[in-house]
């Protein structure tokens, strides 16, 4: 059995706002059919309507406080990185067993997560980040980031259509037809796909751009026209079909040619990333102020310090007739469907990484070499290692 004598820990997320639960009753029966014991700590699940009753008939043991969880655990899924535990009045990290094996979304280059990575690397604890499993065909069923993402463009659209100030589709009405809404979406990877096909749903009329031409040919196949932006062959393309970052001057004329659709959308999703880096601005308050009353940005990116310059880390708020959302951790939201999501890509990451019991280590594999961020008491992120030595300068 592929789990065999492991014990597998799921613990209540504590990050403010945090609803979703790493393991499902249904991915907890599946580690325990391969031979896992798997512990999860009271209430774990209860925020995404996942009750330990429901657990304890899956087969796990249910166990009151942190401590408790960790100090049993040979492996710790988490959703969320580790956070200081008020109620333990420690660190997660002081919780965790020196041997254990943490599997998370830790956003290890973040500089904000830098010395909870130091953390975990001191203690010896081996860790792999759910964020950098890349994105190849073979590992579509570990990827728990686009899963994440298909949530955050589906929200966002929601999120834009319920503080819209007038319909989304085409209504006729007795005083006429009123035309729809028209919906800007920028950033066209997974989210913004996803926002797109939300928007088309609902009956709105949709533009998109991004700097590469494959997402703009995934655009197309949505019945999306893309707005042209012509760019040097290759420029805006990096590793693995991720946008790359742009020269300043290149982000300008996106802007310029932005401004005119921004005018026009009466809402604009905003999801252009760049891994590993801060989101770009791509929506200044210039561009903001020539928008319509009534109109709506919502800024996914924000995360990742956000495309849209008047956006706030966690807040909606009204800026002169414009609604602003920059909800952060939006899958949050979505606590039940992002669970199950969530929990069935781990369960097969987990699936991938061990073998009869043991931690597989085959470096040459990238997904293991790319999603490890910690092991023999080292941080060996890539990453995290360039983020680490760009902060120190």
């Amino acid at each position: 059995m592929k789990f065999n004598g492991l014990t597998i820990a799921v613990p209540r997320e504590i990050m403010p706002g945090e609803r979703r639960v790493a393991a499902t009753p249904q991915t907890v029966e599946q580690c325990v059919k391969e031979g896992a014991t798997v512990i999860v700590e009271s209430g774990a699940g209860d925020k995404s309507f996942f009750h330990d009753q429901e657990y304890i008939q899956a087969g796990a043991e249910i166990v009151s406080g942190a401590e408790n969880v960790y100090s049993k655990a040979d492996i710790i899924v988490k959703v969320k990185e580790p956070q200081y535990n008020d109620e333990a009045g420690k660190h997660e990290v002081e919780l965790f067993s020196e041997s254990s094996i943490l599997i998370s979304f830790l956003h290890p280059a973040n500089p904000a997560n830098h010395e909870m990575v130091k953390m975990v690397a001191n203690r010896g604890i081996t860790s792999f980040t759910l964020d950098s499993i890349p994105r190849i065909s073979r590992a579509q069923h570990l990827d728990t980031l686009t899963s994440m993402s298909t949530v955050a463009g589906y929200k966002s659209v929601i999120t834009a259509a319920h503080n819209l100030s007038r319909f989304v589709p085409m209504m006729p009405t007795t005083a006429g037809v009123l035309q729809p809404a028209q919906f800007l979406v920028v950033g066209v990877g997974v989210a913004g796909l996803q926002a797109i096909a939300t928007a088309k749903r609902l009956g709105a009329k949709v533009k998109s751009l991004d700097i590469r031409p494959e997402a703009n040919e995934q655009a197309k196949s949505l019945g999306v026209e893309p707005i042209q932006f012509d760019l040097p062959e290759g420029m805006g393309v990096g590793e693995g079909g991720y946008a790359r970052s742009l020269p300043d001057e290149w982000y300008e004329k996106e802007r310029e040619l932005l401004t005119r659709h921004v005018q026009e959308s009466d809402a604009v999703i905003l999801a252009a990333l760049i891994p590993g880096e801060i989101a770009p601005i791509l929506v200044t308050k210039a561009m903001a102020d020539k928008m319509k009353k009534g109109s709506v940005i919502v800024d996914i990116s924000i995360d990742q310090g956000g495309n849209c310059e008047l956006a706030r880390r966690g807040e909606e708020y009204d800026y002169d007739g414009i609604f602003i959302s920059g909800l952060l951790n939006i899958p949050a939201y979505l606590p039940i469907d992002s669970s199950r999501m969530f929990a069935q890509n781990t369960f097969n990451y987990l699936n991938y990484l061990v073998e009869d019991g043991q931690l597989k280590f085959d470096l040459n594999d990238e997904v293991v070499r790319e999603s490890l961020v910690t092991r023999g008491g080292k941080v060996v992120h890539e990453g995290t290692l360039k983020a680490m030595e760009g902060a120190k300068h």
